[in-house]
């Protein structure tokens, strides 16, 4: 279901990984990142039917900030994805900016979004840790340089 070599899924790695204890894990045939529990996964769809159902292989799925959710969702680049909606998540359709590659990514708006997921799962230890490092939404610039 997904391609290790994929460019996106390359720099996503670099910048999800970078939280204090997390980890890739693949399953459901997908990559997701934990740090105890998952706080973000690659690749997802829509919910519906084999006619309906609208993939998006190359995503971010998190789960943001209550407060952000409604804006997210207004916006086109995201979605609710199969499964994960009901419980809160929304995904980011990493192509949609119109570009022809991950340079076209907006990797510090990543960052921000996988900083708000992570907080949500990653304990308080972690998230100490994330404080005290800054972590990588707290640096400008592309942190998955």
């Amino acid at each position: 279901m997904f391609d290790d070599d994929d460019p996106y899924l390359v720099r996503l790695r670099r910048v999800a990984l970078a939280f204090p204890g997390a980890e890739e894990r693949v399953a459901h045939g997908r990559p997701g990142f934990r740090a105890g529990k998952f706080f973000a996964w690659y690749g997802g769809s829509t919910k519906g039917t084999a006619d309906t159902r609208v993939p998006y292989d190359q995503a971010l799925l998190v789960l943001p900030d209550e407060g952000d959710r409604a804006a997210l969702a207004d916006d086109p680049r995201f979605f609710a994805p199969a499964y994960l909606a009901p419980s809160g998540w929304i995904g980011l359709d990493l192509t949609a900016g119109g570009g022809t590659g991950p340079d076209d990514v907006d990797w510090q708006e990543v960052a921000e979004l996988l900083d708000a997921s992570y907080r949500q799962v990653a304990g308080v230890r972690r998230t100490a840790a994330l404080d005290a490092a800054g972590g990588p939404a707290a640096h400008p610039g592309d942190p998955a340089d």
